[in-house]
């Protein structure tokens, strides 16, 4: 009896050691499952945006988007706001944001720093961008070399549209804006606070990017009659969104979903009504990295990356 009592005990024993490890195991393996099958894990997909322009704005406009990416890609999205550029660039690179929405300047540094990053959307205007030189109209400026001797802002140090194109068709119209203006070019940070400066008179003239102006002028947040546009650049690529390679930390096919949802977008949803007011468009159509190779290039000709 004491025998078989022994035998009972040892098969007892195995038993619960066989339910233990094939419990583990039955534990982890959905969640290899799932990264192979590319069931999305409880990890917060976070976005972010270039600040550039009002803050509360934005952030507001963003957590539209971030709820209605939610609601397509059945993820939990999160909106992460910026201090700066550099900020946003730096988040991007230490994987902190997954995917984001960049100038062109930002943009590629974003990928210079994350090789496996993407470029896949921008708006329709961003095919043909444009900044738009503007002073007092008191000043006697019809064309860009009228600006010499002015003092003068540019947006931030970072920007495409405010800073880099501008620098360059400057030095195309013969202007240094390191020694010909009145003192050193400022850097009034974003594209709403460049209009202001200059109206305040602050600033005789300035440079911000066509779709702030557009919408400053067409919500009469602007003083006409204080300020006035001196020239418009030609075009060149500009903002875009930017993909991180979430699949790894998401798992398949999270990228492909991520990017559907946002050129999906329909300008009748009246939920996202906000947010494409603020970005000023009614829809999202694909883009490549290449399609950036001239900011780049203008860039390290400026000496502004390497």
């Amino acid at each position: 009896m004491r025998i078989l009592q022994k035998k009972l005990m040892a098969l007892f024993s195995l038993l619960i050691i066989f339910a233990l490890v094939t419990g583990c195991a039955a534990n982890e393996e959905p969640k290899e499952e799932a990264k192979k099958s590319g069931n999305k894990t409880d990890e917060v997909f976070k976005i972010g945006a270039l600040p550039d322009q009002n803050a509360a704005d934005l952030s507001r406009s963003m957590d539209v988007l971030a709820k209605h990416l939610g609601k397509e890609t059945g993820m939990k999205v999160e909106y992460v706001p910026s201090v700066d550029y550099a900020a946003l660039v730096t988040a991007f690179e230490r994987g902190e944001i997954d995917m984001a929405w960049f100038g062109g300047l930002t943009g590629v540094q974003a990928r210079n720093l994350v090789p496996e990053a993407e470029a896949f959307a921008q708006r329709p205007r961003d095919k043909e961008f444009h900044s738009i030189f503007i002073a007092q109209t008191s000043v006697k400026a019809d064309k860009l070399e009228d600006l010499q001797g002015v003092n003068f802002t540019f947006g931030s140090e970072s920007s495409t549209s405010g800073h880099l194109m501008p620098r360059y068709y400057l030095k195309e119209a013969g202007i240094d804006p390191d020694k010909d203006f009145d003192g050193d070019p400022s850097y009034s940070g974003s594209h709403d606070k460049t209009y202001k400066l200059v109206e305040s008179g602050s600033f005789k003239a300035g440079v911000l990017n066509e779709a702030v102006w557009e919408a400053a002028v067409a919500e009469k947040k602007v003083d006409l009659n204080k300020v006035k546009v001196v020239y418009k650049t030609p075009s060149y690529y500009d903002y875009h969104w930017i993909i991180n390679n979430v699949d790894d930390k998401f798992g398949n096919g999270t990228g492909d979903s991520m990017k559907k949802a946002i050129l999906d977008i329909d300008k009748d949803d009246q939920d996202l009504k906000e947010f494409l007011s603020l970005f000023q468009t009614d829809s999202f159509i694909e883009t490549k990295n290449e399609n950036y190779k001239t900011i780049e290039q203008v860039a390290k000709d400026l000496g502004i990356i390497k």
